[in-house]
């Protein structure tokens, strides 16, 4: 579940990780986005929805109260954060420019077109990218959790354990002047280090 690591991402750029009354626009609401609907309305957060299923949207609209969205360029409006959930690449040459948004943070696998690129014209708009390959572990851990077994307490450990790895990668991301997701690859080989290491020992 993506929202620890957006709960980080508001703490990095505002100091503070409530939710409440920020603006958020979740763009694709299959099973993973409707889940973040639920937990961003129960925050308290302003929540507007995109997606091409129109049925969808009025389901998820009528269950939570979040907004449907009903222009025309869904990037260029005035948020705080933006969540894509659905297709990858929605970070691109044509989105990125006029993106409005303090925090990009979302479930889709791959969201930006190019890593290396659009990660650091992110990060030269001041736009905080929290990987999504780091804050959509909860999915992983969850499954690794059917087929271990492990309990509820543990589960919930594991994937709140997303929201202090976030703030570690950003503030380091911030420190070496690298990408996020730079960041987020050297921290990722260092504990995979650690652990051979440890293994070796």
């Amino acid at each position: 579940m993506c929202l620890w690591g957006m709960k980080a991402a508001a703490k990095y750029k505002y100091g503070s990780d409530v939710l409440e009354d920020k603006i958020v626009y979740v763009e694709g609401i299959g099973n993973v986005g409707e889940t973040l609907v639920e937990y961003l309305t129960q925050e308290g957060a302003q929540v507007y929805i995109a997606d091409i299923n129109q049925d969808r949207l009025e389901e998820v609209s009528s269950k939570y109260g979040a907004k449907i969205y009903t222009g025309a360029d869904l990037h260029a409006e005035k948020m705080d954060i933006y969540a894509p959930c659905a297709l990858g690449a929605t970070v691109n040459d044509n989105t990125i420019q006029k993106l409005q948004a303090d925090i990009v943070a979302g479930a889709a696998n791959n969201q930006l077109a190019d890593e290396s690129k659009h990660g650091m014209l992110l990060q030269q708009r001041g736009i905080v990218y929290a990987p999504d390959f780091l804050i959509n572990a909860g999915g992983i851990i969850n499954v690794y959790a059917e087929l271990e077994g492990y309990d509820r307490s543990e589960i919930m450990r594991k994937t709140e354990n997303i929201y202090t790895t976030t703030i570690e990668i950003l503030n380091k991301a911030q420190q070496n002047g690298v990408t996020t997701h730079t960041a987020a690859l050297q921290i990722a080989q260092a504990r995979i280090d650690a652990r051979r290491q440890e293994n070796r020992g």
